[in-house]
């Protein structure tokens, strides 16, 4: 049966390529993707799912749901669709968006006879504020089933891997203005403190795992060279290989920020300029369920899932049980966050990974939906994997 999927797929072929080819044309920032977000809304409605914007007060996001009369498993897939400054969808989050809404076009066409529920969201800002976070800390996926989402990267498909927990910092050093050769003596210097801040993280970095990442950029430094700075900040990524760790390594930060402030008499401020990111945890059967499917397939060469950055999909899979795996889009390897990557989200190789990718999703849900024990499995491991 569930090799109708197929055949459903190839009537809404061409809708998702245009889908995908409007989007990747009218690139749009975080919490601004108003086209793609109607582009995407407008494809749901017309084939028979309710549609509510601006989901939970997020302009940008949206909710899609096809409910059965009959009742089953509640299946969501998540979409994004923001793209980056300069660069555009260098990302692919423009056919990351359209797989999503493709396996919701397709599983509807089962769950109308075999029952349940599926959902699309559409999850604005991914690369910034994270939407998914505000929908895990509102519940919205304490009553979902299953959540996946799938993607693009370059050669390969690869299986459902692992995310770095993520903080963002800000760091305000204030002090006081003096002439930095008149009267040096009078002045704080903001910038010593950011600088020390600097150099104590780079003393750490001797004693933190390899897992580790810890990057900063100085966003005000000061106007004027003869003028000691009363204001200087420095925005910083913390990452770690799971939350529990993140929360050690970020405070060990804090610290290196605080002994900085006391070291050349400045006042500090901290605050989180972005949402943090948990880790993604991969539930292993979704995953084999999902892999076995893309073998079904015929696809053969398979990577294994690694540790990739940050995502806020890390934050859904806290919440049910997750899969984010990724689909080819090029031959060969590419750099993500390139105007390359953003060329090759609109290639034949593209929509052929993107195919496979939303065939294995959607087989993968009827199997769920089909076969009650494989969900209790899959349920099974979630709790026990959040009891660690």
């Amino acid at each position: 049966m569930k090799f109708k999927a197929k055949i459903f797929y190839s009537n809404y072929a061409d809708e998702l390529i245009k889908l995908n080819y409007y989007i990747y044309k009218n690139p749009e920032l975080g919490n601004h993707e108003i086209k793609a977000r109607d582009a995407h809304t407008v494809l749901l409605e017309k084939n028979g799912f309710q549609i509510e914007k601006e989901f939970i007060g997020i302009k940008t996001a949206f909710k899609a749901a096809y409910k059965s009369k009959k009742a089953g498993p509640k299946i969501a897939f998540l979409a994004e669709y923001d793209a980056l400054p300069e660069i555009g969808h260098g990302c692919g989050h423009n056919i990351l968006g359209t797989a999503s809404t493709g396996a919701g076009l397709i599983l509807k066409e089962f769950v109308k006879d075999l029952g349940g529920e599926v959902i699309v969201l559409g999850t604005p800002a991914e690369e910034t504020d994270g939407a998914k976070v505000d929908m895990a800390k509102a519940g919205i996926f304490e009553n979902i089933d299953i959540v996946m989402s799938v993607h693009p990267t370059g050669g390969f498909h690869i299986e459902s891997g692992s995310s770095q927990a993520m903080e963002a910092v800000r760091f305000k050093y204030f002090g006081k203005t003096a002439h930095a050769a008149g009267s040096p003596h009078l002045g704080i210097n903001a910038l010593d403190g950011v600088i020390t801040l600097f150099n104590s993280i780079n003393a750490m970095r001797q004693q933190i795992c390899e897992t580790d990442r810890i990057h900063g950029v100085i966003t005000n430094g000061g106007e004027a060279a003869n003028i000691i700075p009363d204001f200087s900040s420095a925005d910083f990524y913390i990452r770690s290989s799971s939350d529990k760790e993140l929360k050690i390594l970020s405070e060990r930060v804090k610290k290196c920020a605080q002994g900085a402030a006391l070291a050349t008499g400045t006042r500090l401020e901290m605050k989180n300029y972005e949402y943090s990111f948990k880790d993604l945890i991969t539930n292993k059967k979704l995953s084999e369920t999902y892999i076995k499917n893309l073998k079904l397939l015929g696809i053969k060469e398979i990577k294994k899932g690694g540790k990739a950055g940050s995502t806020d999909m890390g934050d859904v899979s806290y919440c049910c049980p997750t899969i984010h795996p990724s689909f080819p889009i090029s031959e060969g390897e590419l750099i993500g966050h390139s105007a390359e990557f953003a060329k090759a989200s609109i290639t034949e190789k593209a929509y052929e990974g993107m195919k496979e990718a939303v065939l294995s999703m959607v087989m993968t849900a009827v199997d769920i939906i089909a076969d009650e024990e494989l969900l209790k499995e899959i349920k099974e491991e979630f709790v026990l994997t959040h009891k660690k």
